[in-house]
């Protein structure tokens, strides 16, 4: 079954875009980034500011077609790099600001991360894999 032309790079566009906006946040308000950090991470600001620029780039890469695969794995391995700090924010109730007070929000957003790999997945052509 074959999609629309346009779904995946119009998917592929949200997710690079996504990924630069909320890196470009990790510089122009690094608060609520750093309050969700687990205490045994060194240097949170620093750590903040690495996270940041791994997502500019890895949304940019996912958007340029040359450097769409290294993105898209980029991307999953900053993913997973960044699970504790939503771990954490989950199991000690660190809520955002304008968030809701409920826990099972913190707990929801654990899976999403798995969401976004495999749309990153998908958006960065790592899977499935075009036949030659």
């Amino acid at each position: 079954m074959s999609i629309r032309p346009w779904l995946k790079p119009a998917v592929r566009l949200l997710i690079g875009a996504f990924f630069i906006g909320v890196g470009v946040l990790h510089f122009v308000d690094p608060a609520p980034f750093v309050r969700i950090m687990p205490a045994w991470l060194p240097a949170h600001l620093e750590l903040v500011w690495v996270s940041g620029v791994f997502e500019i780039l890895g949304g940019l890469g996912l958007i340029v077609a040359q450097t769409r695969r290294f993105a898209a794995w980029g991307l999953i391995a900053l993913l997973i790099a960044v699970f504790p700090a939503n771990l954490n924010m989950a199991v000690n109730e660190i809520y955002l600001e304008g968030m809701p007070h409920e826990p099972w929000l913190l707990w929801a957003r654990l899976p999403m991360q798995l969401v976004f790999m495999l749309a990153v997945t998908w958006a960065g052509e790592l899977w499935p894999r075009r036949e030659a």
